[in-house]
């Protein structure tokens, strides 16, 4: 052995599967043994035989698929999860903690690989882990111990003698997304692409053998993610026929949030905008638009908690945090941006007016802080391409003004605004509109890096939400626009645009989160 070789063989382990799709008999073995080691509910599993179907009766052939956690060396789940319930031990074996976990379902949203799930019993996040308890006793992962025909197997990938280490030496071994930069440790041989590769397969709305469907509907157009049925190269249909449910792990909830949180930000924003420019708004606007900017915080704070599966344990967020999770960034600038309002309140009561100028500088930031977080917390969610886009960050901006010219345009009513104040605020609101409505072409015309994201894409404008996404669009940024465009702030066409401007954006975020949700990732 050369002194390398002996140096990598003493070298601490780290833990590596091989599964060997030339000895697979996609016999569902392995899915029986893991529920059964760590007695997983039905309806959730951690791991499953995908099969998809290529060819055409009577040349069809079936290509199955082990399918669980990649164990990454990069794990997303794990630099997105804000109490570090999910972690990564020393030998590389992702795990998890069920005590620590708050149910955010971010891991879920993070993971490319569609292998986290919340836990119909304990309520947490929960995954394949490589049965480590079986592996600190010396013994193998139940899954191996019981596969038939020794398609799979572990090692430490620090051995160069071990039998993954030579396996992958001198096999044609794959991992699944590398593009993801994860660093996968599972190794596939021999897999189909059909299998590797979501989109080299069409997904049903259900699967082919589970419930009766019309063979047609079956293998026609994939309307769920907007591309035509694949074909192999022979011309025959690739289905999938057995696999994971597509499910988002963010509902409406957490669209509404992205929303009230733009209101909640953009409001105080805008104001103290206006308020360091010089301009005059008088004590009880701006005492208004900071009482509506605490309500929309506490809509904020509600919707969070209530998606929380755990949301007796929201405040582990605050208290147990992992500091690279943007999760726990945003609940550290919505607590900063609270106070700010708070003491803002305290300053305008006072009419302290040095107070009241420097509150509104630092204003400023943390509300474009607390606003503009989730396009940081979006881009830890690597599973998701269509919030991978490098221009979210100054959209989720523009967004908030156009929300906070709404609610400045709403107050304003009734008042005897300057016009310079009118001015500069119908300026902001127009302004902030063209780029929301440039932005937001720019998603439909631009080429997507990845068709995955071209596929979400196509389901925000063209798919399943695309009455959500034109309504926020039309009803929401067009008709706004036209109406402001020929009328001052005050008055009753004024109002009507600004509470329209805000409907849309309701309806354009959710199209926006769910479609980034929509493209199986398995």
């Amino acid at each position: 052995m050369s002194a390398k070789s002996d140096q990598q063989a003493n070298a601490p382990a780290k833990w590596g599967k091989i599964i060997d799709h030339n000895r697979c008999i996609g016999c569902h073995a392995c899915t029986v043994a893991c529920k059964q080691e760590h007695d997983i509910p039905i309806g959730v599993t951690r791991t499953y035989v995908k099969q998809v179907e290529v060819g055409v009766f009577p040349k069809v052939r079936r290509h199955f698929q082990v399918n669980r956690c990649n164990q990454c060396d990069a794990p997303p789940c794990v630099a997105i999860c804000p109490t570090s319930a999910m972690y990564r031990r020393s030998d590389g074996i992702v795990d998890f903690h069920r005590g620590k976990c708050i149910g955010c379902k971010a891991c879920i949203a993070a993971c490319p690989y569609d292998a986290i799930y919340i836990d119909p019993k304990s309520h947490s996040a929960e995954k394949c882990n490589f049965c480590a308890h079986r592996i600190d006793r010396g013994f193998q992962p139940a899954c191996v111990t019981v596969c038939p025909t020794q398609a799979i197997s572990v090692g430490n990938l620090n051995d160069p003698q071990s039998l993954v280490s030579q396996c992958i030496g001198r096999e044609k071994a794959q991992v699944r997304k590398p593009e993801k930069g994860t660093t996968p440790k599972i190794f596939y041989i021999d897999a189909s692409g059909f299998t590797l590769t979501p989109g080299e397969a069409t997904y049903t709305h259900g699967f082919l053998h589970a419930q009766p469907q019309d063979l047609a509907v079956t293998l026609g157009d994939n309307h769920s993610t907007g591309a035509q049925t694949n074909r192999a190269p022979s011309g025959g249909m690739a289905t999938v026929v057995y696999g994971s449910p597509q499910k988002a792990p963010w509902d409406w909830r957490v669209s509404m949030y992205t929303w009230t949180k733009s209101v909640a930000s953009g409001g105080f924003l805008s104001a103290a905008v206006l308020g360091v420019a010089g301009l005059q708004m008088g004590r009880g606007f701006e005492a208004t638009v900071s009482l509506v900017s605490l309500v929309f915080l506490a809509l904020t704070a509600l919707l969070l908690i209530w998606d929380l599966s755990h949301p007796m344990r929201f405040m582990y967020a605050v208290i147990k945090p992992q500091p690279k999770s943007w999760l726990v960034w945003g609940s550290y600038l919505i607590t900063a941006y609270t106070g700010l309002l708070g003491l803002f309140l305290l300053a305008l009561a006072l009419d302290i007016q040095g107070l009241i100028q420097a509150l509104r500088w630092v204003g400023i930031f943390l509300a474009a802080g607390t606003g503009g977080y989730t396009a940081f917390l979006f881009g830890q969610a690597k599973g998701r391409d269509l919030w991978q886009e490098p221009g979210l960050p100054l959209h989720l901006l523009v967004q908030m003004g156009v929300a906070g010219a709404s609610v400045l345009i709403l107050i304003s009513q009734g008042i005897d605004a300057t016009e310079e104040f009118s001015t500069a605020l119908r300026w902001i609101f127009l302004g902030t509109l063209v780029i929301h409505l440039l932005l937001s072409v720019g998603q439909i015309i631009m080429p997507h890096s990845t068709a995955d994201g071209a596929r979400a894409g196509f389901n925000m404008v063209w798919g399943r939400y695309r009455t959500f996404y034109w309504s926020g669009i039309i009803g929401g940024a067009l008709v706004p626009l036209a109406l402001l465009l020929f009328s001052t702030v005050a008055g009753p066409v004024a109002s009507v645009g600004a509470a329209l401007a805000l409907a849309g954006l309701a309806f354009y975020e959710h199209a926006y989160v769910q479609a980034g949700q929509s493209v199986p990732l398995s």
